[in-house]
């Protein structure tokens, strides 16, 4: 049964929920966003322990942002992992989440087992502005499908809004949030440290295109896995869960993962001794 508390950390109060049992796997939504659409998706994993943590000004978490940064963030994190006694445990960072991931790395290395980047920039940007409305939008809660209609390019063409029912996202929040990472110089994250990364990626992505996660493998080598998953975007966890959750399963439990994964035939499981031989296929 899940169970939420709130943590204080510092100058901030974190709100964290905690599900499950097995390997601690530690999510972090997007800029703005609660962390229910996470939950949901780590319904999906159920030999790990979920770790949802609500950032500043999401939820009931609480704490300055005006002059915070991304290492602000990373830290309030660390606190809540001290609080828990749960590290080290693997991080899963989404979209702006993946950003506090690698910089909890890079700051608590220890804390870290791993880092799962889903839908990760930082490097190379939109090739057109994005042109979301945010700055004008109400300080309130909004869903992913009203989002989208303010002109967050969230997904790809081959998804529909609606699936992104279960998105909260505070518009003024994220707009803060993003800034925390502007306050910090690129390199002071970008490697993630030392950790082991599993880079996961759609391939309709506009708002975080693939080269990103290709450049980070080719600067890192080896210590970057890379997966490509098509007809998805930037909430290419919401937009197709089971081949994000496939890999993430790999990589938790230490197998190489697979670049090209597709929807799991019927019979088939993670733990089947030839999964990744079943699977893989030339992208369609």
């Amino acid at each position: 049964m899940a169970q939420t508390q709130t943590i204080g950390v510092g100058a901030a109060s974190l709100e964290c929920t905690v599900n499950g049992s097995g390997d601690p796997l530690v999510v972090l939504a997007n800029a703005g966003c609660s962390t229910g659409y996470l939950e949901r998706f780590g319904e999906r994993l159920p030999r790990s322990q979920i770790i949802a943590i609500n950032m500043r000004g999401v939820g009931a978490s609480r704490g300055p942002l005006d002059h915070a940064t991304l290492h602000d963030l990373a830290s309030d994190v660390a606190g809540v992992l001290e609080a828990l006694q749960c590290g080290p445990a693997h991080i899963l960072g989404h979209a702006f989440g993946n950003r506090i991931a690698r910089c909890l790395a890079a700051d608590h290395p220890a804390m870290v087992r791993g880092v799962i980047l889903v839908a990760a920039g930082g490097l190379i940007g939109p090739s057109t502005p994005l042109g979301s409305s945010f700055r004008d939008a109400p300080p309130t809660k909004l869903t992913g499908p009203e989002c989208v209609a303010l002109g967050a390019r969230w997904l790809s063409p081959a998804s529909d809004p609606s699936i992104l029912t279960s998105v909260e996202c505070w518009p003024q929040v994220h707009i803060a949030h993003l800034a925390t990472s502007q306050r910090v110089p690129r390199d002071e994250w970008w490697t993630g440290g030392n950790a082991p990364l599993l880079v996961i990626q759609g391939l309709d992505d506009i708002v975080a295109p693939p080269g990103n996660g290709h450049a980070l493998r080719d600067q890192l080598g080896e210590r970057v896995q890379v997966v490509d998953i098509p007809r998805a975007g930037h909430f290419v966890i919401v937009e197709q869960p089971d081949p994000v959750a496939a890999a993430v399963t790999d990589f938790i439990g230490g197998r190489r993962v697979n670049p090209h994964y597709r929807r799991q035939e019927a019979g088939m499981t993670n733990h089947d001794d030839d999964f990744v031989e079943k699977i893989s296929r030339a992208l369609e």
